[in-house]
């Protein structure tokens, strides 16, 4: 329905730039942990294995998808931002008082990154409600709040760790994320036409209707569609495999740095280098592979981002120089920019529109899981070896056999759909990876809290929360 309020106008423009902020407040925040590795280790004399489980947890956690899905379908964008920014407050402040890498594992860990999760999926849930016509504009700018995070948040986390340690930094830092708060107050909910709040779901169909664990896993978790839909299958195994090596030169980049006599302050630039250029390359992305050419092939560009991705760590290990380092970041930053711009296009291109919402649930569930695991099996590996050059053959084992996989498979799922006879055009594009026929869904099939709406006028798809409508939109770019 229209809303009463008018939209892309006015106070939009003012949600946009709580937007921004959140994303750079809560995407942003774990790229400058990696500071803070080498003196928690020293601090709680510990491995870097276990030191390493902190980052896990928190962007594992982060990733949560379907709990974040749940709070606002429930309770609304607003009160989600501002529940998160509350958690990731708390958890941060407690996480200043800790004793032991355990209890630093549930606070800054489990409590921040859970806050995290609500404040950044809520936030970009609320601007869809208002945005319409210059939608995706607004979901493209509001990206660039990760990039500027990633900037910003490790020179600040630098300077304070310098001025007063990390115990009085995580306490500030428990202040700043509490202005998440703040720009959830900013994010009023949006009345329609009929006076009704869209971001609150009816209380009697709430009430009226039992939802048991079964219908909860198909609502949030389409393992029917992992079965049946090939694309997605391969798509989600490639992307899980290679989230094992992915995040890993963020969590050790700035240690191995250090540990080959990179000044602290130099070393922690590093990150910023990456966060900085993909301010401008991230975008650029997003519009190349929005072109018509690139239709249906976008899963070999991301393929080809990963690999690069890949190959970008050898550099590492050729040099630890500086000069080489920044190098490295550079290159490293392009191929991320790639993987960030296409990552959520590609899944829309193998999945129906109308159930993608869970199988995003699905898809984020299983990326969490690896990475969670992955830098700590890295940790347990330098640990042994006593060399932190392994973290970068380890990051390049998984990145490059992760995009050959998915090439490969594409490629023979492509042959072998091209060999049967079809007496029509499918549909869909997601119906070219897809063996079985697409069913129309069910009107008593719950209705997923948050889903893609898509704009055949531009061809690009902005994540809201609202019903979904009995349509194919074909979208581009998250």
């Amino acid at each position: 329905p229209e809303s009463a309020l008018p939209r892309d106008q006015g106070w939009a423009w003012m949600v946009l730039v709580a937007a921004v902020v959140l994303q750079g407040l809560t995407l942003g925040f774990p790229s400058c942990i990696g500071v803070f590795f080498t003196d928690l280790q020293h601090e709680f004399q510990a491995t870097n294995s276990e030191t390493s489980w902190f980052p896990s947890i928190m962007v594992a956690v982060l990733h949560a998808g379907p709990l974040c899905s749940i709070l606002v379908k429930r309770f609304g964008c607003r009160f989600a931002v501002m529940v998160g920014g509350l958690l990731s407050s708390v958890g941060m402040v407690s996480s200043s008082f800790c004793k032991s890498l355990s209890q630093l594992y549930l606070t800054a860990g489990l409590i921040t990154g859970l806050g995290s999760c609500f404040s950044f999926q809520a936030g970009v849930t609320a601007l869809g409600y208002y945005f319409v016509r210059w939608r995706t504009l607004a979901n493209a700018l509001a990206s660039t709040g990760v990039s500027i995070g990633l900037t910003l948040w490790p020179l600040l986390s630098q300077y304070l760790l310098d001025e007063m340690g990390w115990r009085n930094t995580f306490l500030i830092f428990g202040g700043i994320l509490l202005n998440c708060c703040v720009c959830g107050a900013v994010m009023r909910p949006v009345k329609s036409a009929l006076g009704s709040l869209l971001q609150f779901p009816s209380p009697g169909e709430e009430s009226g209707r039992r939802i048991t664990c079964f219908q909860a896993l198909q609502k949030y978790l389409a393992f029917d569609i992992f079965c049946q839909n090939k694309g997605y299958q391969i798509y989600t195994i490639g992307v899980t495999w290679m989230m094992m090596g992915f995040v890993l030169p963020h969590v050790y980049l700035v240690p191995y740095a250090i540990q080959n006599g990179v000044e602290e302050r130099r070393a922690a630039l590093l990150i910023s280098i990456i966060g900085f250029i993909n301010i401008f390359i991230r975008p650029l992305t997003g519009l190349l592979s929005g072109q018509t050419i690139f239709t249906g092939r976008r899963i070999y560009l991301y393929s080809l981002a990963v690999l690069l991705c890949g190959l970008s760590n050898f550099i590492c290990v050729i040099s630890a120089e500086f000069s080489m380092l920044i190098f490295y970041c550079v290159i490293l930053s392009i191929a991320m920019s790639g993987i960030g711009a296409l990552t959520f296009q590609v899944l829309m291109d193998v999945v129906e529109m109308d159930r993608f919402s869970s199988a995003l649930g699905l898809f984020t569930i299983l990326e969490s899981i690896t990475l969670l695991i992955g830098p700590p099996l890295t940790g347990l590996l330098v640990d042994i070896t006593s060399d932190f050059r392994y973290v970068f053959y380890t990051s390049s084992f998984f990145l490059i056999s992760a995009s050959l996989f998915m090439v490969l498979s594409f490629c023979a799922l492509e042959k072998k759909n091209k060999l049967k006879d079809t007496s029509k055009v499918p549909p869909d594009k997601s119906a070219i990876y897809n063996e079985t026929p697409n069913e129309p869904q069910s009107e008593s099939q719950p209705t997923p809290a948050v889903v893609l709406h898509a704009s055949n006028a531009d061809h690009r798809t902005v994540l809201s929360y609202s019903r979904p409508r009995d349509t194919n939109s074909h979208g581009n770019q998250l």
